[in-house]
């Protein structure tokens, strides 16, 4: 009986004294993969996580509520103001002849103005003011004109000179005993505003053998999972990424312009069923429809005091809402410190609270310091996606960069064009798109034939991320960009 041994017995060669190069072995060099597979190396076996929490989702969370729709958009309708005040020019001021223009926000109005013959109004000019009758409307056959007579003086003359750009306030009105009333009445008006949702997705793959190596680094994801098996740690940074994409595209998505975006074009996917349109995010909305400041740097903190108190001088403007939410960034929010410790009033200062269940250590274990100035409430917290290098936090050098949002809290009652109500919702809030035949607020499912799903022959797991939503921005009005 022979006995054959093969080519390759005994290969290993014999023990060799050798010279290193070194003092220690690098097992993660190509020239020592041997020694990595010959001897267990002092291996921290914990991967590091240098970056701390890198999710940044959370934001929204905060300050708004998450509501279910089943359209291609979402219609809500804003009413005007209560009161009646106009940019006019005085035209002839010894006739008392007024042309109006837009209305004090600067719409439209002209022509649909609510001046009318008896009402009682205020024109002012750089100080100047006076007290006047509405007594003409449409003079010279246009809706624009009216004629206003002074209470205290013989002329218009007196206080204003012709082609005066000021601005008319009706305050009442007044008319003599035994005439008729009023004749006219005006119609409360409102504009509607629509936002389209976006669909969200995003992908993970790992093949089947790759599925089943086990590693030597125990590894962890973002929502606390952990284990020897790499393709954990990839499957989860995918999710927390996509998750937090779902509130970045709510932030800064916008609409795209009709007949000037190139996108659908080079897709070709320009039909309406197809169009990529954008939608409306936190940032486009209050850059369009709300206010922007470039005050409170933290140069000075009695400048930011006054650069502060100019911000509360434009909310008395709009809706007042006395709570509301700042988030910002660091340098900002250190300015704000400054700023009130300045004052020596830092803290509460008889803040309220009460977006909080009137709870300053509720506030406070969630990220919120109060402090509260004239007749309004506010919660600071640090905005991480406006810190973070990898986010917002990369753009603060360039100019007109996002320092932090200003939120009002609580809701607003808006006219619901799909349901034909009046409802109470949130300032912020997102909407996403469900139904019975399908919830499309975070969709993820498996294909394959890795992982427990068994759909294709693929030797593989994929991983499919899918979310349906858009932002809804109620009185953007009532809503500050710090830029």
């Amino acid at each position: 009986m022979a006995i054959t041994n093969g080519p390759n017995l005994n290969s290993v060669l014999s023990p060799t004294q050798t010279t290193l190069v070194s003092n220690y072995i690098d097992f993660t060099a190509s020239g020592t993969a041997g020694w990595a597979q010959q001897y267990l190396p002092d291996l921290m076996e914990k991967e590091a996580e240098v970056f701390g929490n890198r999710s940044i989702a959370g934001f929204l969370s905060q300050v708004g509520a998450e509501e279910s729709m089943t359209s291609d958009q979402v219609v809500w309708s804003e009413q005007g103001r209560l009161h009646l005040s106009y940019n006019c020019v005085v035209t002839t001021a010894s006739s008392g002849l007024v042309t109006i223009g837009t209305d004090i926000d600067g719409n439209a109005a002209a022509g649909a103005h609510g001046l009318r013959v008896g009402d009682t109004v205020i024109i002012s000019k750089n100080g100047v003011t006076m007290q006047g009758y509405v007594s003409v409307e449409d003079t010279g056959g246009t809706a624009t004109n009216i004629t206003v007579l002074p209470y205290k003086a013989a002329a218009m003359s007196t206080y204003f000179s012709d082609s005066d750009a000021a601005t008319i306030m009706v305050y009442g009105s007044e008319f003599g005993k035994g005439t008729v009333g009023q004749t006219k009445a005006n119609e409360p008006q409102f504009k509607s505003f629509v936002n389209k949702p976006i669909i969200i997705k995003d992908y993970f793959q790992v093949n089947g053998s790759d599925a089943s190596q086990i590693g030597w680094v125990e590894v962890s994801g973002e929502d606390g999972q952990n284990g020897y098996l790499w393709y954990l740690k990839a499957e989860g940074d995918t999710r927390s990424r996509f998750a937090d994409y779902l509130e970045m595209s709510m932030v800064e998505s916008v609409k795209a312009t009709p007949g000037t975006s190139v996108i659908n074009t080079a897709l070709g996917t320009a039909t309406t069923a197809t169009d990529l349109a954008g939608s409306e995010g936190l940032f486009a909305a209050i850059e369009d429809r709300g206010n922007e400041t470039s005050g409170v740097t933290g140069v000075n903190a009695s400048t930011d005091l006054a650069e502060f108190d100019a911000i509360l001088a434009e909310f008395d403007k709009q809706g007042a809402i006395e709570e509301n939410m700042m988030f910002v960034n660091r340098a900002t929010s250190l300015a704000m410190d400054d700023m009130l410790a300045s004052m020596n009033s830092y803290g509460a200062g008889g803040t309220s609270y009460g977006v909080f269940n009137n709870s300053e250590d509720m506030a406070l274990n969630l990220g919120f310091s109060g402090f509260r100035r004239g007749s309004y409430d506010f919660y600071k917290s640090d905005w991480k996606y406006l810190n973070d290098k990898s986010t917002r936090g990369s753009l603060l050098d360039v100019s007109g960069a996002i320092r932090g949002v200003i939120i009002p809290a609580g809701t607003s009652t808006v006219y619901d064009q799909q349901l034909g109500k009046n409802l109470k919702r949130p300032f912020l809030h997102v909407r996403y798109r469900t139904s019975q035949a399908d919830d499309r607020k975070m969709k993820s499912w498996i294909t394959g034939s890795v992982g427990g799903a068994s759909t294709s022959d693929l030797d593989a797991m994929n991983v499919h991320y899918l979310s349906e939503r858009c932002l809804v921005v109620q009185g953007a009005n009532n809503f500050m960009l710090m830029n």
